[in-house]
């Protein structure tokens, strides 16, 4: 069976026919066309699905799609303006926070989930918030320096 689902994706405001089985992760990816989420573990376990629904951090592997009714989700395509990176997907390009970037998207998201929290997060902070998130190429240090930078970034950009 199907259901109606009236969600705000990105900013967008939609209303899609969804399979009431239909994981989100499927629906942003086959529905939608929004790719940079990632099927990493299908369990749960990696954090590369994760996207924002009503600014928290939700795996989208384990989420039916039919849950977000009424709600709002960010993706990491939702971050871009205009064509020019969000401070925290500027930061892991700079700071190399990427390697094989399949991880990259829900790195991005979780990170992005905490400094909406916490704008000036210590490094011990960073590597709590980051921590549902699994990083098989780097050594995490990398991430925690892209963090850094979008946080000096992000609140300098404030204070203007």
């Amino acid at each position: 069976m199907k259901s109606l689902v009236s969600l705000r994706v990105n900013g967008i405001d939609r209303e899609e026919a969804v399979g009431d089985t239909t994981l989100l992760i499927d629906f942003l990816r086959d529905g939608l066309g929004l790719t940079g989420t990632k099927m990493g573990c299908d369990g749960g376990d990696c954090g590369a699905c994760t996207v924002l629904v009503d600014g928290k951090p939700t795996l989208s592997c384990l989420t039916l799609a039919s849950t977000v009714h009424g709600k709002s989700v960010l993706t990491a395509e939702g971050l871009v303006n205009g064509g020019v990176l969000h401070p925290i997907q500027e930061g892991f390009h700079v700071k190399l926070g990427s390697q094989c970037g399949f991880c990259t998207p829900g790195q991005v998201m979780a990170a992005y989930a905490l400094l909406e929290k916490n704008p000036k997060p210590t490094v011990a902070e960073i590597k709590a918030g980051m921590s549902n998130n699994l990083c098989r190429c780097t050594g995490y240090n990398t991430i925690v320096e892209s963090v850094q930078y979008a946080a000096g970034k992000m609140s300098a950009s404030r204070s203007k």
